[in-house]
């Protein structure tokens, strides 16, 4: 068996607030409704994201995408009024934590300085405080 398409979901209560919410982040309307109370965006060929009605289970969800430039992104987005606090440093990357009218979380995370190099002049990644955190040693196949 070989996953070949990843779709991530957020559960809204109100599908008009979300997809005006949710089209204002992906700069453009839903590519799909592939059934009632059900919206996608494709933004990529093999990834994308789901906003679903269902009440229940409304704020409740949590999604995590990568963007290569976290300032012009929250730069936008204070521009369209989605409210933020901006780009903050994690401990190897940026992030950009946003809610959805119904509070779902969606983080934007990017390289961990504006210009998208490494913290370090030898890879390593700059820690809460601005020293270099080593990398860890992936093993090979």
């Amino acid at each position: 068996m070989t996953f070949r398409r990843i779709l991530a979901q957020s559960a809204v209560s109100d599908l008009h607030i979300a997809e005006r919410w949710y089209s204002i982040l992906f700069e453009g309307p839903p590519h799909a409704r592939p059934m009632d109370g059900l919206l996608e965006w494709h933004l990529a060929p093999t990834f994308g994201v789901q906003v679903w009605r269902d009440a229940d289970r409304a704020g409740r969800s949590c999604m995590v995408l990568d963007e290569s430039d976290l300032d012009a992104l929250a730069a936008r987005l204070t521009a369209a009024g989605l409210a933020h606090d901006g780009p903050q440093q994690a401990t190897s990357s940026r992030v950009l934590v946003l809610a959805d009218p119904d509070g779902n979380r969606v983080v934007a995370t990017g390289p961990s300085s504006p210009s998208g190099r490494q913290g370090a002049r030898d890879g390593a990644s700059a820690g809460a405080d601005g020293a270099p955190v080593p990398q860890r040693e992936h093993p090979g196949p």
